[in-house]
């Protein structure tokens, strides 16, 4: 019900999330990344599952605000002619770069401190390795944002989606 609620909000008015890249991406991010963790790990689970779920999902769902940032740059000029204010639009390329990459690596430096904390060093191990090679190819992305969005999610976005299997199976085995 919340999915399709965002769905809704996202492309119909009067909300229309989509006309502000701040809600929008906020709304796509929910939808693509923590509804689907919360309700993959309730119908495995059986059953609600554990705040440790809730909050890993919650990580990585506000991560992907950073990914939608990412996917807005195909369209900044087209936003910018249409009144659509997509974070691009608003902060300029770099600014927006820059959110995304913030927004993509401070929730994963907290999912790895959690997973140190629940006794899942290794797994938070190759996490930090993941980051390591996303912030690597960041540098690389900040050089020419525009140009380089789409190679970076092909790159950096793929490892972060590693990072959330890991963190699936670091739960899984903490569970």
């Amino acid at each position: 019900m919340v999915g399709l609620a965002l769905a809704w909000a996202y492309s119909a008015p009067p909300l229309r999330l989509k006309q502000n890249g701040w809600w929008g991406n906020t709304a796509c991010a929910a939808c693509y990344e923590g509804l689907p963790w919360i309700t993959g790990a309730a119908i495995m689970g059986g059953g609600m599952p554990d705040t440790r779920v809730m909050v890993i999902a919650a990580l990585y769902s506000a991560g992907a605000h950073g990914i939608m940032t990412l996917n807005d740059f195909k369209s900044v000029d087209g936003d910018h002619a249409m009144g659509i204010r997509s974070l691009p639009v608003q902060l300029g390329v770099t600014g927006a770069a820059w959110v995304a990459c913030l927004a993509m690596a401070a929730p994963q430096v907290i999912v790895v401190g959690l997973l140190f904390q629940w006794g899942q060093a290794i797994h938070g191990a190759i996490i930090v390795a993941l980051l390591l090679a996303q912030i690597v190819l960041m540098g690389r992305l900040m050089r020419a944002p525009k140009a380089r969005a789409p190679w970076y999610n092909a790159t950096g976005t793929s490892l972060y989606v590693t990072g959330m299997m890991v963190t699936a199976f670091a739960l899984r085995l903490s569970a």
